[in-house]
């Protein structure tokens, strides 16, 4: 995912924040003592974050607010689709990953799509964070953020949910299927 520019017009800012409060708005239960006044204020204060939002949500994500960080006073949204969002999937994990692909390369990797939105993918906690909202990926699987010891070693991890349990696996990097995308979060 390249985008040309970051700047999205009136009339595409205006039907994302539309789009965000009515999600925000059918969605209580995910940001409970959350005022929508309230995270429109941060939204239009850092205008930067809608290029991040739209991006997440032209690719199926539906990104809505999970968390309100008291110290900050920022909002962290997240993917909240039902599923791995279907602009998303049949990824490797990262850019050495799909370096190493010799054949049957995918079309891109889940690291450097979420960098060009301006986001990260979910960590493993954010990830069983995001499953006590809901039931998440009970079809698909997710990449997760992988730490530095395990990416070393040529693995990269996932989650998904079956059995009404939440689990965290791992693969190849360089792995990739038409049933795994990536779930990605972002602050303001």
């Amino acid at each position: 995912m390249k985008a040309s520019n970051k700047n999205l017009s009136k009339q595409d800012v205006a039907a994302l924040l539309l789009l965000l409060q009515t999600r925000f708005e059918k969605n209580t239960t995910r940001h409970k003592n959350i005022k929508w006044e309230d995270v429109l204020k941060k939204l239009n204060s850092n205008v930067g974050i809608l290029y991040t939002l739209q991006q997440m949500e032209q690719s199926g994500g539906e990104p809505d607010v999970v968390r309100f960080n008291k110290q900050t006073g920022g909002y962290t949204f997240m993917d909240c689709a039902a599923e791995s969002p279907a602009g998303r999937r049949s990824l490797c994990y990262d850019k050495e990953a799909l370096d190493k692909r010799k054949e049957n390369k995918p079309k891109g990797n889940a690291m450097q799509w979420a960098a060009d939105a301006g986001a990260t993918l979910l960590t493993p906690d954010e990830y069983k964070y995001l499953q006590t909202l809901g039931p998440f990926d009970l079809k698909t699987s997710s990449w997760l953020l992988t730490p530095d010891n395990i990416r070393t070693l040529g693995g990269a991890i996932f989650g998904d949910r079956r059995f009404d349990t939440v689990f965290v696996y791992h693969n190849g990097a360089e792995s990739y299927y038409a049933a795994r995308g990536f779930r990605c979060a972002v602050s303001l």
